[in-house]
Protein backbone atom coordinates (compact mmCIF):
# COMPACT_ATOMS: atom_id res chain seq x y z
CA UNK A 1 0.00 0.00 0.00
CA UNK A 2 0.99 3.15 -0.65
CA UNK A 3 0.21 7.09 0.70
CA UNK A 4 -0.87 8.40 -3.07
CA UNK A 5 -4.37 9.18 -3.02
CA UNK A 6 -6.68 11.41 -1.66
CA UNK A 7 -6.87 11.29 2.05
CA UNK A 8 -9.82 12.66 4.43
CA UNK A 9 -8.29 14.78 7.48
CA UNK A 10 -10.15 13.64 10.03
CA UNK A 11 -8.42 14.80 13.19
CA UNK A 12 -6.01 17.78 13.93
CA UNK A 13 -4.84 17.28 17.58
CA UNK A 14 -3.66 20.43 17.96
CA UNK A 15 -6.73 22.75 16.45
CA UNK A 16 -10.17 22.64 17.62
CA UNK A 17 -12.63 20.15 15.94
CA UNK A 18 -14.31 22.63 13.61
CA UNK A 19 -11.28 24.58 12.56
CA UNK A 20 -9.77 22.30 9.94
CA UNK A 21 -13.02 21.97 7.85
CA UNK A 22 -13.59 25.53 8.03
CA UNK A 23 -14.17 26.33 4.40
CA UNK A 24 -14.02 23.15 2.67
CA UNK A 25 -13.80 19.45 3.92
CA UNK A 26 -9.89 18.86 5.14
CA UNK A 27 -7.88 16.69 2.78
CA UNK A 28 -4.58 15.74 1.20
CA UNK A 29 -3.71 14.52 -1.65
CA UNK A 30 -0.61 12.46 -3.41
CA UNK A 31 -0.57 12.18 -6.93
CA UNK A 32 2.01 10.61 -9.20
CA UNK A 33 5.41 11.59 -9.84
CA UNK A 34 5.35 13.65 -6.76
CA UNK A 35 2.67 16.05 -6.86
CA UNK A 36 -0.32 16.70 -4.86
CA UNK A 37 -2.14 19.55 -2.72
CA UNK A 38 -3.78 19.82 0.36
CA UNK A 39 -6.58 22.28 2.30
CA UNK A 40 -7.52 22.78 5.54
CA UNK A 41 -9.06 25.96 7.39
CA UNK A 42 -7.82 28.80 5.26
CA UNK A 43 -4.34 26.88 4.50
CA UNK A 44 -4.39 25.57 0.88
CA UNK A 45 -0.93 24.06 -0.19
CA UNK A 46 0.79 22.81 -3.72
CA UNK A 47 2.99 19.90 -2.83
CA UNK A 48 5.89 19.23 -4.62
CA UNK A 49 7.61 15.70 -3.43
CA UNK A 50 6.38 12.77 -2.04
CA UNK A 51 5.88 9.63 -3.96
CA UNK A 52 4.49 5.66 -4.39
CA UNK A 53 5.34 4.71 -1.09
CA UNK A 54 4.04 4.72 2.50
CA UNK A 55 6.48 7.07 4.18
CA UNK A 56 6.54 10.22 2.28
CA UNK A 57 8.57 13.94 2.53
CA UNK A 58 7.19 16.89 0.70
CA UNK A 59 7.69 20.68 0.47
CA UNK A 60 4.60 22.52 -0.02
CA UNK A 61 3.47 26.67 -1.54
CA UNK A 62 0.47 27.93 -0.90
CA UNK A 63 -1.58 30.22 1.29
CA UNK A 64 -2.92 30.91 4.64
CA UNK A 65 -5.44 33.08 4.66
CA UNK A 66 -4.78 34.64 1.56
CA UNK A 67 -1.24 35.25 2.32
CA UNK A 68 1.70 33.42 0.81
CA UNK A 69 3.25 30.55 3.03
CA UNK A 70 5.33 27.65 2.62
CA UNK A 71 7.22 24.81 4.31
CA UNK A 72 7.52 21.03 4.38
CA UNK A 73 6.07 17.87 6.01
CA UNK A 74 5.61 14.27 5.68
CA UNK A 75 3.05 11.34 6.28
CA UNK A 76 3.23 8.11 6.84
CA UNK A 77 0.97 5.11 6.73
CA UNK A 78 0.04 3.68 9.82
CA UNK A 79 -0.93 -0.08 10.41
CA UNK A 80 -4.25 0.47 10.65
CA UNK A 81 -4.62 1.93 7.68
CA UNK A 82 -4.68 5.53 8.36
CA UNK A 83 -2.11 7.96 7.24
CA UNK A 84 -0.04 10.34 10.00
CA UNK A 85 1.68 13.02 9.34
CA UNK A 86 2.82 16.94 9.47
CA UNK A 87 2.43 19.97 7.54
CA UNK A 88 4.87 22.54 8.56
CA UNK A 89 5.32 25.79 8.12
CA UNK A 90 8.16 27.93 7.10
CA UNK A 91 9.25 29.79 10.79
CA UNK A 92 6.19 28.80 12.10
CA UNK A 93 3.27 26.26 13.18
CA UNK A 94 3.54 22.40 12.86
CA UNK A 95 -0.04 21.28 11.32
CA UNK A 96 -0.30 17.57 12.95
CA UNK A 97 -2.94 15.62 10.91
CA UNK A 98 -4.49 12.16 10.92
CA UNK A 99 -6.22 11.12 7.24
CA UNK A 100 -8.55 7.75 5.97
CA UNK A 101 -8.37 7.42 2.59
CA UNK A 102 -11.38 9.64 1.11
CA UNK A 103 -14.36 7.24 -0.01
CA UNK A 104 -16.69 8.81 -2.67
CA UNK A 105 -20.60 8.20 -3.28
CA UNK A 106 -22.51 9.61 -6.11
CA UNK A 107 -26.30 9.76 -5.95
CA UNK A 108 -27.76 8.27 -8.60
Amino acid sequence: MSARGRWRIVEMPDYTDDYPNMVEPAYILFEGHGSGEFAFSCVTGQIFGGGDTNAVEFSWTGNDEMDEAQGDGWAELQPDGSLKGQICFHGGDEATFIARPETSSTAC
